[in-house]
């Protein structure tokens, strides 16, 4: 192989070298980590409490002959073991897209000749052919470099492309981070936007910088919801409290009263009357409920349990660029050297003044024709928006391209000589680095001063400053460099990555419900702030990625409270940063479009991933997906999943009620020595009525009127804390005290009748369920009042109750059996 550092004409591998090479490291792709079998996840998660109470009450159900309701118990246990199935995949996925992100072919130099390999077969030693367009298959520094520039926002989240530059001999060992200019090293997945280079390559597959994203994506373990936790210790409580009371009835009845087959019955009446089978069903109805009215918003769930989630989250953590920002280059400012300035990101404007239409003309004469930088697109973008300026009028009167100065690293600029088809005159349009331009034109002095503030003063408000000169020639002989021109300074360009319109007012939105927005960005400190204040951000510290570096876990632990940003971040910087507001007990939701934040999105408690200019990959790590790249959907997902959460403890506050009366009439038999009252088809005649309740009426109860001006939940805080179960059970009683004293008249006025006396007992008992419905659904008996006709599906379930009830009292075929 050629000297690495004198590659003027490289040889490259031979094909031998290159082959033990792909033996010995392995292919250029991330590496696959093997999969679980269906059974070994079906086994795992038939281990969850609440799928092994599904599970056993639709065998209970089955033994008592009741097919239907062991179907359906039996269906919803087979839909959470498809879903755990499916979720299995998404790390998987997860991986395949970062693999997918490498070019299929790839331009090498082996033995001298110029060949195109699968990108999975680039080996550490190959030499590269990068040119523009090209996406970077590994990484590897750069020995020949002509004006190359690349876009590592997928890395670094900053949306301004590097410019690069070839290796010398005095660079150290070691590649440094991504981000930022003047680098001689590339990295795979970025994408060369201008410029040719050649690259050696150094490290391949798993080992890049995007292996290593990759790797940390498989080890990152997502973690359970908090209200999956909770529910699971209350079913155990309830199953084992109610098995332990069906157990002693049926001995207590078969040893007082002698009749074991009444025993037994009396017992399996009164453990599927204390039976929370409700609870994982309403759970999981929520949650599917919950994800359907997102989607309405164009908003996916991959998880339902996120949407919860979402709704308890205490930090919301977002990238700038393609979040808060639209990942795209617009010209904000036009400044003059007399200081006059211009803003163009207002409405727009028909006609530009005339003073700034030579400036912005000459900006885009410096842009190439067909730009594939997203600077260079937002001068193009300017000429089209202001076309009645007429700011292109040198193109459209016939000039011609007639040479290009690229960008270098000794001039941070670059230059194109245009002329006319009379060859009257050439005019050298030159754009570039501020102070790239003030060196072109000989700035000094109060000149140079007076442009530096301008450029600060520009800086300051987060935008990335351009300078722009002029200079003319005559005749078809260029000199080398464009250095040699002599050049008018002729003003200052101001380029944003526009705020997206939603952001303001739902960062406004969130403050308001108590989450704390903290903006994380691989963009410079200066411009973090500047977009921090006009999203409306608290106002905090700018942490930069240096100042986090030298920082240990309890350092950051004791500074993150008051830190609204984060600079010059890298990835691994992004996990971190979750990883300590996790540590401090927030609930963290995260933002990100990148592969550079596919990490810290799968780490938070709720990752929110762009579904239009995201990447697969962080698509994939997220557990909720804005499909159209909405900032303004999240507050419509956290005041969904607020509701969520209200509703479920409305919904399990009437479980908690209705079981007492339920279960109380069960038990009196025993008691008093009644004759059974309630029987395994009472139970499931009025878990008919309650299924449907708990799982469609409270899911559509309207939300709460100061569910968006009140802070989030405390993350630690009990899902039925005891205010709430206190005010249930004092419901369960107070119904089943009014059921006893109705039972009492009915065996009085039954005069022995055992059916008629059930009945009436019954027909009570359906009507305090729907009364504990009433009282259920605001968490203030006053905040019921006038709710009814927004929720349909409640008063269409009481009208089938209603209905039902008549036929089973007055229709004597239904009323025997």
């Amino acid at each position: 192989m050629a000297d690495a550092n004198h590659l003027s004409c490289p040889v490259g591998l031979s094909l031998p070298e290159a082959a033990a090479s792909l033996v010995r490291d392995g292919p250029n792709e991330l590496a696959d980590g093997g999969h679980r079998s269906i059974l070994a996840m079906v086994r795992d998660v038939l281990r969850e409490p609440m799928l092994l109470l599904l599970v056993g009450a639709g065998a209970i159900y089955f033994l008592l002959g009741d097919l239907h309701d062991a179907a359906v118990l039996s269906g919803f246990a087979g839909l959470t073991i498809l879903i755990a199935i499916v979720q299995e995949g998404r790390t998987d996925r997860a991986i395949e897209a970062l693999r997918d992100m490498t070019m299929p072919l790839v331009l090498v130099i082996r033995e001298g000749a110029r060949i195109r390999v699968p990108s999975r077969e680039v080996v550490c030693g190959d030499i590269v052919v990068l040119s523009e367009g090209d996406r970077i298959p590994a990484d590897g520094w750069l020995y020949e470099a002509d004006g190359i520039q690349v876009d590592e926002s997928v890395l670094t989240g900053e949306s301004v492309p590097a410019v690069k530059r070839a290796r010398t001999p005095d660079d150290r060992a070691q590649p440094q981070q991504p981000g930022g200019d003047g680098l001689p090293f590339a990295y795979s997945g970025t994408l060369v936007v201008r410029g040719n280079a050649l690259m050696q390559v150094c490290v391949t597959g798993p080992r890049t910088r995007m292996g290593a994203i990759g790797q940390s994506l498989a080890t990152l373990q997502t973690e359970a919801p908090r209200l999956n936790q909770q529910t699971r210790r209350l079913v155990r409580l309830f199953a084992l409290f109610g098995l332990g009371v069906s157990l002693l009835a049926t001995v207590l009845f078969g040893l007082l009263r002698g009749g074991w087959l009444e025993a037994v019955l009396a017992g399996i009446a009164l453990g599927m009357s204390m039976l929370p089978e409700e609870l994982p069903v309403v759970l999981t109805l929520f949650m599917t409920m919950g994800a359907l009215r997102m989607s309405r918003a164009r908003v996916l769930a991959r998880r339902g349990a996120a949407i919860e989630s979402l709704g308890a989250a205490t930090v919301l953590c977002t990238d700038k660029t393609g979040t808060l920002t639209q990942n795209r280059m617009e010209i904000a400012e036009l400044r003059l050297p007399d200081g006059r300035s211009l803003e163009t990101c207002g409405p727009d404007r028909l006609v530009l003044p005339e003073a700034f239409v030579e400036l912005a003309g000459l900006g885009i004469l410096a842009c190439m024709e067909q730009p594939f930088d997203p600077m260079e697109a937002a001068f193009h973008q300017l000429g089209d928006r202001h076309e009645a300026s007429r700011l292109k009028w040198r193109q459209d009167e016939g000039w011609k391209l007639r040479k290009q100065y690229g960008f270098g690293t000794e001039t941070l600029a670059m230059s194109h000589v245009w002329g006319s088809e009379d060859e009257a005159g050439q005019v050298v349009a030159t754009k570039g680095a501020p102070e790239a331009i003030a060196g072109l034109c000989g700035m000094a002095g109060p000149e140079r001063a007076a442009l530096d503030a301008a450029v600060d003063a520009m800086a300051s408000r987060g935008l990335r400053v351009l300078g722009v000169a002029e200079a003319r020639w005559q005749g078809s002989a260029y000199p080398e460099s464009q250095r040699a021109f002599v050049y008018s300074f002729r003003g200052l360009v101001g380029l944003a990555d526009p705020l997206r319109e939603a952001v303001p007012d739902a960062v406004h939105q969130l403050q308001q419900a108590g989450v704390r927005v903290v903006m994380i960005t691989g963009d410079y400190p200066a411009t973090a702030r500047a977009i921090a204040a006009q999203a409306g951000i608290a106002p905090g510290a700018v942490m930069s990625g240096q100042e986090l570096a030298a920082l240990d876990d309890e350092g950051l632990a004791a500074r993150i409270g008051g830190v609204s940003a984060f600079a010059r971040v890298q990835p691994e910087q992004k996990l971190r940063i979750v990883q300590a507001l996790k540590a401090t007990g927030a609930i963290v939701a995260m933002t990100g479009d990148g592969v550079n934040d596919a990490p810290s999105l799968k780490a938070a408690h709720i990752g929110i991933a762009m579904g239009r200019r995201g990447t697969d990959v962080a698509r994939e790590a997220s557990a909720i997906v804005l499909l159209d790249d909405d900032f303004g959907s999240i507050p419509v997902a956290v005041r969904l999943g607020r509701r969520i959460y209200d509703n479920l403890r409305k919904a399990m506050g009437y479980i908690f009620a209705v079981h007492i009366p339920i279960g109380g009439l069960a038990l009196a038999p025993l008691l008093f020595g009644w004759p059974i009252i309630l029987g395994p088809m009472h139970i499931a005649l009025l878990e008919m009525t309650i299924d449907p309740v708990c799982s469609l009426a409270f899911e559509a109860e309207p939300e709460e009127g100061d569910i968006m001006r009140r802070p989030p939940r405390d993350p630690d805080a009990a899902l039925f804390p005891r205010r709430l179960l206190a005010w249930a059970v004092l419901q369960g009683c107070v119904a089943l005290a009014m059921l006893l004293a109705l039972t009492v008249w009915a065996l009085g006025h039954a005069a022995g009748s055992v059916d008629e006396m059930r009945t009436i007992a019954f027909a009570g008992l359906m009507a305090s369920v729907l009364v504990l419905v009433a009282t259920n659904r605001a968490f203030r008996v006053a905040g019921s009042l006038g709710r009814a006709r927004r929720n349909l599906p409640l008063l269409t379930i009481t009208a089938l109750a209603v209905l039902a009830a008549l036929l089973l009292f007055e229709v004597p075929a239904i009323a025997g059996i």
